[in-house]
C-alpha cells in the first residue's frame, strides 16, 4: 500500500494556543492509499515555552459515506524527549483537543492505542506527515 498526502485537500490555519496564548499553526489533509482516502490527519505546530513540538491526530477508517462506525483516532506528540538529540514521536490520547464530531469515531487513549491492531498504519502515516508536510517539517527542523 502506497500512502501519499493529497495536496489538493491540504489546508492551513493559524490560531492561538488555548494553554499558553501563543500563535500556532494547524495543517490538515487527506492521506490516500492508492486511489482511496485512508485517513485524515491534523498536525498542530506549537511553540510551548520556546519548544517546537507537533501534535498529530489521524482518523483512520472508511471515507465517502456518512457512517463513521469504523473510524478510530490516534494521536502523537513529536518533539524533544529526554536522552535524544532528535525529536521523537510519542503516542498520546487521540483527538484530545478535537471536538465531539462523530467523524473522529472512537478516540483512542494512549494505552488503547498501543494495543490497537492499526497502530502500525498510524506510525506509517506519522512518518509520511513528518516527511511530506512542508509546514510540519519546517516547524520541527527548519527544512
Amino acid at each position: 500500500m502506497t500512502l501519499r498526502i493529497d495536496e489538493s485537500t491540504r489546508q492551513v490555519r493559524e490560531f492561538v494556543c488555548g494553554c499558553c496564548d501563543t500563535a500556532a499553526e494547524r495543517t490538515w489533509a487527506d492521506i490516500r492509499a492508492d486511489d482511496a482516502t485512508a485517513a485524515v490527519y491534523f498536525a498542530s505546530c506549537y511553540h510551548h515555552d520556546g519548544v517546537h513540538e507537533v501534535w498529530i491526530d489521524a482518523i483512520l477508517g472508511s471515507w465517502g459515506r456518512d457512517d463513521f462506525d469504523d473510524h478510530v483516532t490516534f494521536g502523537c506528540r513529536v518533539g524533544p524527549v529526554a536522552g535524544s538529540p532528535e525529536p521523537a514521536a510519542t503516542l498520546v490520547n487521540g483527538g484530545e483537543v478535537a471536538g465531539d464530531s462523530p467523524i473522529f469515531g472512537r478516540k483512542l487513549g494512549r494505552e488503547e492505542g498501543l494495543a490497537h491492531p492499526r497502530l502500525p498504519e498510524f506510525w506509517q502515516m506519522v512518518d509520511l506527515v513528518l516527511e511530506g508536510d512542508a509546514l510540519v517539517r519546517r516547524h520541527l527542523i527548519g527544512a
